[in-house]
């Protein structure tokens, strides 16, 4: 069976507007502490492991998925006709797979978190399943990173209560401006903060 290419970021919303409605998950996957992969073994060897995260993506998911990277260390899969739950189910072996097959010389930090979502439980729209996926990855980070987590909607206080007004009127600009969503721009700030003090941890 064909392995399925990996998509542009305006292909794979292409893609995603092409299933017409129909139910599907979206999953988004961020590598943990890629940066340190790349800073201490250099560009070649990061290159190397977006390769072989392709090829498990591509090996791994059922036929129909669609894969995309939209940018970075970021990449995306539809699974269409498939509950959240379901997804979960894959992606924790996705996840256990490269941690078992993970290069002994690549940093013991490095791994994989995914974040799901699904249409119609979660969201309609991409941009508002993006977000909520978005959100299930960064709530993967907060509990240890290396995991999948569904989108649950939020009761607890809205971020305006910890934030400034000002504050997120610059985040939001900065995000319409770099096409990323809020959550992705402050997991990006979180992973930085945790690499900057990891001696005090």
């Amino acid at each position: 069976m064909p392995r399925p290419d990996i998509l542009t970021r305006p292909a794979f919303e292409t893609a995603f507007e092409e299933l017409r409605g129909a139910p599907v998950t979206l999953a988004l996957l961020d590598l943990d502490h890629f940066k340190t992969l790349n800073d201490a073994l250099g560009h070649t060897e990061g290159d190397r492991v977006l390769r072989g995260v392709e090829r498990l993506l591509s090996g791994s998911l059922p036929t129909g998925s669609v894969i995309g990277r939209l940018g970075g260390d970021e990449y995306a899969a539809l699974l269409p006709e498939t509950a959240a739950e379901t997804a979960l189910i894959l992606f924790d072996e996705v996840i256990r797979h490269f941690q078992i097959h993970r290069d002994p010389h690549w940093p013991r930090t490095l791994g994989l978190s995914v974040g799901l979502a699904a249409r119609p439980a979660h969201a309609h729209t991409f941009a508002d399943l993006q977000r909520a996926a978005d959100e299930a990855l960064l709530r993967a980070k907060r509990e240890g990173r290396g995991r999948a987590c569904i989108y649950v909607e939020s009761k607890m206080v809205l971020k305006s209560n910890y934030y400034p007004k000002s504050q997120l009127e610059r985040l939001s600009k900065l995000s319409g401006a770099l096409g990323r969503t809020e959550a992705s721009l402050l997991r990006e700030a979180l992973d930085d903060l945790v690499e900057k003090y990891r001696g005090e941890l």
